[in-house]
């Protein structure tokens, strides 16, 4: 059950698969909130206002104002925000220790490779000035281990950790855009009846269209 929050959160966030993170699980938690946007095309990310409130000049990031003791605090990296929101709310983040552990190394997997290595196959793919096809090759490799991992993971359960989590919210925004990864779903079938499922639900679609 959600805490009840009578003042919004702001979340400064763009349009990419981490900004939209956090959306969406205020979304599913019915948390109040306000888009501060911070146009990373533009470079905002790098103004000393936001440094403040995120040292690595990396979206998003939050400030509650009714943080712990009713204080504010100010949270940034995605995984971070996200456990902070499931403490807070108990939405979405077990109690129970064995299954956060399950949650907490699947969110970590996300921050820590799935999110990283996809980032880079979209910057040599896509964005890179000049086409390398080592850089190409590479990272497109490892897209597709990290999506069998995922996938295997997926046979025998519904979402990552059982449950639908946190980890779920930090992984479904990287894996919607496979096709820009070179990843073809139709080999990893459990991914694909995953994502479709996370995708359809009504909170996720807000989020989405919240940034």
């Amino acid at each position: 059950m959600a805490a009840v929050t009578a003042k919004p959160i702001d979340v400064h966030t763009w349009s990419t698969p981490n900004g939209w993170k956090i959306p969406i699980m205020l979304e599913e938690c019915g948390l109040p909130y306000r888009v501060v946007p911070v146009n990373i095309g533009k470079g905002e990310q790098m103004a000393p206002e936001f440094l403040k409130l995120s040292p690595n000049n990396k979206i998003p990031a939050i400030v509650d104002p009714e943080g712990p003791g009713g204080q504010p605090i100010t949270v940034f990296e995605s995984g971070a925000i996200l456990q902070y929101l499931g403490r807070k709310t108990g939405c979405l983040y077990p109690s129970d220790a064995r299954a956060r552990v399950a949650v907490d190394e699947w969110l970590f997997w996300q921050v820590g490779g799935f999110g990283p290595m996809l980032g880079q196959t979209h910057h040599f793919k896509i964005y890179a000035p000049e086409k390398i096809p080592y850089a190409i090759d590479r990272f497109e490799a490892e897209a597709r281990r990290l999506y069998g991992v995922l996938d295997g993971r997926l046979a025998e359960r519904d979402f990552v950790a059982g449950e639908y989590s946190i980890a779920d919210i930090a992984i479904a925004p990287w894996a919607k855009f496979h096709g820009k990864q070179g990843i073809d779903l139709s080999a990893f079938s459990n991914v694909r009846r995953w994502l479709d499922a996370v995708l359809a639900r009504p909170a996720v679609q807000r989020g989405l269209a919240a940034v």
